[in-house]
């Protein structure tokens, strides 16, 4: 049996782009959100906009499992989801979870929460993801499991060579430079039944560095936006402290010298 390697993410969080970086490695067999049918297909109480479902794709979380498996009988598989899909279910059906290298991936909700809302104001508090990304790592450990590297979204954005150098090694992984560009018009066909959602990476050419004012401008979006959906402010206070806890055993950047 070959790795599976799964980075456990929430909406908005940059996960698309961590997962073509992984894609372009060149050496996973790559899903990309293989529990989302089974979500709002058995779980969800709402339509997921930009999303119509995958035909032929498993919508029950056991087959949906046994896919991931099934491949990683031939191949190192590289998942890219999200925790509130399949908690606390992934614990709650046999060892499986046993099985898998989990990663996080986290961004600051005050940047994640509008960029989920301006692409589906329907959005839940749920939905917005961090919580249930700190229920799965707290199980993990409850369960004896020491988890993967949690990386940080503006981390990753700010020095994406030196992040994905460390994340690499710490999932015994090579740094392959080649991975961190990609070609805009090969976007993978499996992204295809939700391009809704990924037309910046889709677009881009790699993950771009932060703009020197981003953070304020982030603050004046979502002040904005709550004017009109004051119920943001909410999601935002519930989830802040589970991502300031994710935050504290994020991976840090070394300095140059030390990753040379």
């Amino acid at each position: 049996m070959f790795p599976i390697v799964v980075l456990w993410a929430h909406p908005r969080s940059m996960s698309t782009a961590i997962e073509r970086i992984m894609r372009e490695r060149g050496d996973f067999d790559c899903l990309h959100e293989p529990f989302l049918q089974y979500y709002y297909a058995k779980r969800g109480d709402r339509e997921l906009a930009h999303f119509s479902g995958q035909c032929g794709h498993p919508s029950s979380y056991v087959e949906t499992r046994d896919l991931i498996l099934q491949k990683a009988e031939t191949a190192a598989v590289f998942v890219k989801d999200m925790s509130y899909y399949v908690m606390p279910e992934l614990f709650d059906h046999g060892d499986f979870y046993r099985r898998i290298v989990h990663c996080f991936l986290v961004r600051n909700p005050l940047r994640a929460i509008p960029s989920f809302y301006r692409l589906d104001p329907e959005l839940t508090c749920y939905e917005v993801g961090l919580e249930a990304q700190w229920q799965h790592y707290s199980r993990l450990l409850d369960a004896g499991i020491v988890p993967g590297p949690v990386l940080e979204a503006e981390l990753v954005q700010a020095d994406t060579a030196g992040m994905m150098r460390r994340f690499w090694r710490m999932l015994g992984l090579d740094y392959r430079d080649q991975a961190l560009r990609w070609d805009p018009a090969a976007a993978p066909e499996d992204w295809q039944y939700v391009q809704g959602w990924h037309r910046d990476v889709t677009s881009s050419r790699g993950i771009r560095p932060p703009a020197a004012d981003e953070e304020r401008r982030a603050a004046e979006a979502f002040e904005q936006l709550c004017r009109d959906a004051p119920q943001l402010r909410d999601f935002l206070d519930h989830h802040l402290p589970f991502y300031r806890q994710l935050q504290q055993v994020s991976l840090k950047p070394r300095a140059q010298t030390m990753e040379m």
